[in-house]
């Protein structure tokens, strides 16, 4: 028996139709190790040496798999073919204890028999590099989040949590806002003309410019002037011009363009896409067991095989007709800095219909499915044209303008239409007739409009994703995961307002203190800069522990930084800094090792008061503590002197002094003696300084009445 490990159950059960006999497919259902969740697992002084725990819940998954391989001839690590996966490979290789030296990782783009098959025909060793890439991130994220979450938390007294890409996607977000609060709408007039050439049909021209450059009315009596001085002076056409425009077919899916169309079209969260494409990619349920319907839904790569062109030439070339298949085949090219490890997201079996899988998959899978399904087959479809007209009108030093365009051949659009409302004034698709260059023409009306600048729009999830991938933040498999933190019920750091993302007023306060004490990881370029470095690990040009270490020498100092506060020192007086510990965040003096002085976080803020210490003529200042609130002299601790300010309710029947009403630590009311440590005693009930004339004991006021405080006495006054 030889035995082979994927991640996922659904993947498994889609893989063991293909393979029968001597093959046994089991899940390890994701990862079986990772870094510890109550602390930060990362041993810095031991040159970033990460420390991996196996969840308890794992454990009965490590005892399946740890029984199997024992039994197998050879084990074959098949999980996701990118940096995730390669680590996920490695822990179960070092869990497992199999041989690494031996060719036992096999990886494949689509989950169909003679994707599978031809992998195990060519098995490979885990690629450490590609392992040392993902460690990387990992441990990198961590002593971000690690560091600066319970410092910011503690600054700003809320339950926060700050990551090295999800920080600077929500700074995005933040700078957006500002820039739409800043903004200051200015004023401006659209002047259209509707002008008739002799004997041919009328159209409307919008003002553009004037003397050559762009120009739009500021203000009312500007539009006037300029549709007095139309009215005056004759309109002629200046130019025209005609052409075929054409319309290239958009490359096929990857990532972030498939998260970007899922929000658009199928209003659907980033998460929400990656999720069921997962299940697309891992298989579905049917009647003839799991088939699996997508490639690999992770990947920044447009590149398509040539036995997959070469089905949707055909399908396309059987149901569309000769002229809608390309002279040449479509080809597209990845960014400079895609990784190119795997296709572009595709249908396996161009013969898998989104129609014939449709009675298999519920509703978002059939739309996302068909989403994936139509842009391929769009992606090798041959351009759509257009017949294109632009007409230039001149008065004076004034120019107008229209333009217009019609449809001549849908091409790729039959099947993906991407084409947009025209959102340009100028433009048109009114029919124009036939002008000829230096024509007159009849001004038969002016119309005006007032307009308004617009401030930049709020970003959506679609419009930041792509805007994260622009500027090189993040990578495929983070998008979602990003999305989603900004969302988190428990922060939520944005709230969507429609579809527009609008930050709540804490990611201000955060971003603010981030930007402040840690301008490295807010600065955009540098994050990019560090994405680029990680993906040079994988390519194994980069130490990883060398990338960590410079990292984290500026680091360490930004977040000493961080930390300092405006507490001082009752000591020593040096400021005092916030630190994590067991127990959770406490003041220590900076000043350490020469002072040692801590002291909670949760101490109630100092109130002055215009009270006058009676001991050293010193002000007083109110405080709370245990007992509740009370006055200090602000001289501690040269002068220790304090006065209860806790409201005085009953005598003592000891020792005749007032009774103070407090609070236990579990909340419960009780009645102590002010006179307390010289006095001790205490009382559940308001006591009336009186002694029962029966037992002896202390009389209490209960509802109204003077009773016996003692259990067997029923004496009541």
């Amino acid at each position: 028996m030889q035995l082979i490990i994927v991640e996922s159950p659904h993947k498994a059960k889609t893989i063991e139709k293909f393979l029968k006999g001597d093959y046994k497919v089991e899940a390890s259902k994701g990862h079986i190790r990772d870094l510890p969740v109550n602390y930060m697992g990362v041993s810095i002084a031991n040159n970033f040496e990460p420390h991996y725990v196996i969840a308890p819940e794992k454990k009965q998954d490590i005892k399946r798999l740890e029984t199997l391989a024992k039994k197998a001839e050879k084990v074959y690590l098949a999980t996701d073919p990118d940096r995730e996966g390669e680590a996920i490979s490695w822990h179960l290789a070092e869990v497992l204890e199999l041989d690494q030296k031996q060719s036992n990782r096999i990886e494949f783009n689509e989950i169909s028999e003679k994707a599978v098959k031809k992998a195990l025909e060519n098995p490979r060793r885990i690629d450490k590099n590609l392992v040392d890439a993902q460690q990387a991130r990992r441990i990198l994220d961590r002593i971000v989040g690690y560091s600066i979450s319970p410092t910011a938390s503690s600054r700003l007294n809320e339950n926060l949590s700050a990551g090295r890409v999800q920080s600077v996607a929500l700074k995005m977000v933040v700078d957006r806002e500002r820039e739409i609060t800043a903004f200051k709408p200015q004023e401006y007039w659209n002047l259209k003309a509707d002008v008739e050439p002799n004997g041919k049909s009328n159209f409307k021209v919008l003002l553009v410019e004037k003397a050559g450059k762009k120009f739009k009315p500021a203000c009312a009596e500007q539009a006037d002037e300029v549709e007095k001085f139309l009215k005056s002076n004759p309109l002629f056409v200046k130019d025209v011009k005609r052409s075929v425009m054409k319309s290239h077919a958009p490359a096929p899916y990857i990532t972030s363009t498939l998260q970007q169309d899922g929000s658009i079209r199928l209003n659907l969260t980033a998460p929400q896409v990656m999720q069921i494409a997962q299940r697309l990619y891992e298989g579905v349920e049917t009647p003839r067991g799991h088939i699996a319907l997508i490639t690999y839904m992770r990947t920044d790569s447009v590149r398509v095989s040539s036995e997959a062109q070469k089905s949707a030439l055909d399908y396309i070339r059987a149901n569309y007709g000769e002229d809608y298949v390309p002279a040449r085949p479509n080809v597209y090219r990845s960014k400079k800095d895609a990784q190119d490890a795997h296709e572009a997201i595709r249908p396996i079996d161009i013969n898998k219909t989104p129609e014939s899988v449709q009675d298999i998959l519920d509703k978002n899978q059939y739309k996302l499915y068909k989403l994936i399904y139509d842009r391929f087959i769009a992606s090798q479809m041959s351009e759509a044209k257009y017949d294109s007209v632009a007409v230039e009108v001149a008065c004076g030093d004034f120019g107008l303008k229209t333009s217009g365009k019609t449809l001549l051949f849908k091409g790729y659009t039959v099947v993906y239409d991407d084409t947009k409302k025209e959102e340009d004034e100028e433009s048109g698709n009114a029919l124009l007739p036939a002008l000829n260059v230096g024509e007159g023409l009849k001004l038969n009306a002016i119309s005006k409009e007032q307009k308004f600048t617009k401030p930049p729009t709020r970003y959506t999830e679609a419009s930041l994703i792509k805007s994260m991938e622009d500027k090189g933040i993040g990578r495929p498999s983070t998008y979602a995961t990003i999305m989603a933190k900004l969302s988190d019920k428990k922060r939520e750091y944005v709230r969507k307002e429609k579809k527009y993302l609008v930050p709540n007023p804490i990611s201000y306060e955060l971003i603010d203190f981030l930007v402040k004490y840690f301008p490295d990881i807010m600065d955009i370029s540098f994050t990019a800069k560090m994405e680029d470095d990680l993906d040079d690990i994988g390519g194994g040009g980069k130490d990883w522990r060398k990338l960590l270490g410079n990292f984290y020498t500026p680091f360490e100092e930004q977040l000493r930084q961080a930390k300092i506060t405006e507490v001082t020192c009752d000591k020593c007086g040096a400021p005092m800094i916030i630190n994590s510990g067991r127990y959770g965040n406490y003041y220590a003096c900076s000043n350490y090792p020469n002072c040692q002085n801590i002291k909670a976080v949760n101490e109630k803020t100092v109130i002055p008061t215009d009270k006058i210490c009676s001991k050293c003529g010193g002000m007083m200042v109110e405080r709370e503590g245990k007992f509740g609130k009370f006055l200090a002299c602000s001289n501690y601790p040269k002068c220790k002197n304090t006065v209860s300010m806790t409201e005085s309710v009953g005598v003592c029947p000891e020792c005749g002094k007032p009774t103070k009403k407090m609070t236990s630590r579990g909340g419960k009311v009780f009645y102590g003696c002010s006179n307390y440590p010289g006095c001790k005693f205490m009382s559940w009930d308001i006591p009336t300084g009186e002694k029962c004339p029966v037992c002896g004991g202390y009389l209490i006021n209960v509802d109204g009445k003077t009773k016996c405080s003692g259990k067997d006495c029923k004496f009541v006054k």
